[in-house]
């Protein structure tokens, strides 16, 4: 009875707020470590994020999201990065050059597929007019992407140049806006509505005192999993759920911030396991998908040790996988090209699953 009233309440206090919840205020908390005061990428000090949302009649459900590494010249301030590739069917700008020197210095800019070439040229046209950088010649912009053409018309290409520079220019610190947001507007996720969520943790002083944030656009498939409660299953949404539908497809960028002073090869290791949080939620990374994770440190790559380097890789599943499902529950019902229409996650329904599966904690349920 008292866990109904909690969900009752939750309900109530939605509908007040015109609201959808992020999971920790479901109750629900992913991994053994805590959040930042946000629990969102803007944690990692002097991170900031930028959205610019395109919604115009019936057919545009597109945007683009930046990720700012820090507000100074990122040319002449480069953080060190690295990219890792979980399934590369996608078409992200900037990868070679990372891979080659360990660094990133531009701004990153999420947005849709055909987008990313306009993309690149706001960012490069951005760089090139900071006074600073007057005698430069040489700009590697980094562009990663999604296909929301169900609910886009993406071969429109209505992301301009200015939008994208709006997105940087308007990038700060503090709470991200999530959900059907920016880059995460037309995206479908588990055949629900996608889109941007973001999650952090922070390490106890005895593991290095870190910080660690992340930001995903989601947009892909499999079998939606959420605390390890089945979601997909139990609400018969899912791929291969039967013989007509063999679709599995769809894509994931996951942008990883840190302030613990790594190496180029220990971002490449961070990196590396973000992409776990993809399968922890349900993904098999099908042939379709393109799922990248790109990992930059905001700290002068010093280095750490071992022990601080594994606790970093269970902070970045954790903050990753937190991502995702927060990107679904804060999405909203969305309608769009040619009359094409996505539901958000039914909250009511998960949270009977939560409680069903003992997720609720009981602290929030009694």
């Amino acid at each position: 009875m008292k866990i109904v009233l909690f969900i009752s309440l939750i309900l109530t206090s939605m509908t007040h707020a015109q609201e959808r919840p992020r999971l920790r205020e479901l109750g629900v908390t992913i991994g053994i470590f805590d959040p930042g005061p946000l629990n969102a990428i803007t944690d990692v000090h002097d991170v900031r994020v930028g959205h610019v949302t395109l919604t115009r009649g019936d057919s545009v459900r597109t945007g683009i999201t930046a990720v700012v590494p820090h507000g100074g010249n990122l040319f002449t301030r480069r953080v060190t990065a690295a990219m890792e590739i979980g399934n590369g069917f996608g078409k992200l700008i900037g990868y070679t050059q990372v891979a080659e020197l360990g660094q990133i210095e531009t701004p990153i800019v999420l947005t849709n597929t055909l987008s990313v070439w306009d993309a690149a040229n706001a960012i490069v046209d951005y760089m090139l007019g900071i006074p600073e950088n007057s005698d430069v010649r040489s700009i590697n912009p980094v562009v990663g992407e999604t296909n929301d053409g169900f609910l886009n018309d993406i071969r429109g290409r209505h992301v301009s140049q200015t939008d994208v520079m709006m997105a940087i220019r308007s990038a700060a610190s503090g709470p991200v806006s999530e959900g059907s947001v920016g880059a995460g507007t037309g995206t479908v996720c588990f055949g629900w509505k996608g889109g941007i969520g973001s999650s952090s943790r922070r390490l106890t002083a005895t593991l290095g005192g870190h910080t660690l944030g992340v930001l995903v656009q989601t947009n892909y498939g499999g079998v939606l999993d959420v605390a390890g409660v089945p979601v997909g299953k139990e609400l018969r949404r899912h791929s291969f759920r039967s013989e007509m539908e063999s679709s599995a497809d769809g894509s994931c960028m996951i942008v990883v911030a840190t302030d613990a002073p790594l190496t180029v090869h220990q971002t490449q290791r961070l990196a590396k396991r973000a992409t776990l949080a993809l399968g922890r939620t349900g993904s098999a990374m099908s042939h379709h998908s393109g799922d990248y994770s790109i990992a930059f440190s905001t700290t002068n790559p010093t280095g750490v040790s071992d022990g601080e380097l594994s606790a970093l890789f269970q902070a970045v599943v954790e903050a990753t996988e937190e991502a995702i499902i927060n990107s679904l529950l804060k999405a909203t019902n969305t309608e769009g090209y040619k009359g094409r229409a996505v539901k958000a996650v039914p909250m009511e329904s998960m949270l009977e699953l939560l409680k069903k599966y003992g997720r609720i904690s009981a602290k929030d349920g009694k």
